[in-house]
């Protein structure tokens, strides 16, 4: 298991850090884990199961039949 600082979970998903934590209170983006006073970190196969599932909804959304909302 590999984990993440911000900055690389930034460049892999390919959004702000802004938009990691509106995300988070959202609760649409893996939770980070404690590893220590303020320091977190994200788990990268939960980053990654993150980016699939955004490329499954939108292979679903272009599977669609014509005219489908």
């Amino acid at each position: 298991m590999r984990l993440m600082r911000l900055e690389e979970v930034c460049d892999t998903a390919g959004i702000g850090k802004t938009s990691v934590y509106k995300l988070l209170n959202e609760g649409a983006f893996p939770k980070p884990v404690s590893i220590g006073g303020r320091a977190v970190r994200w788990v990268s196969t939960e980053i990654q199961s993150w980016i699939l599932e955004r490329v499954e909804e939108r292979d679903g959304q272009a599977q669609a039949p014509a005219g489908a909302a």
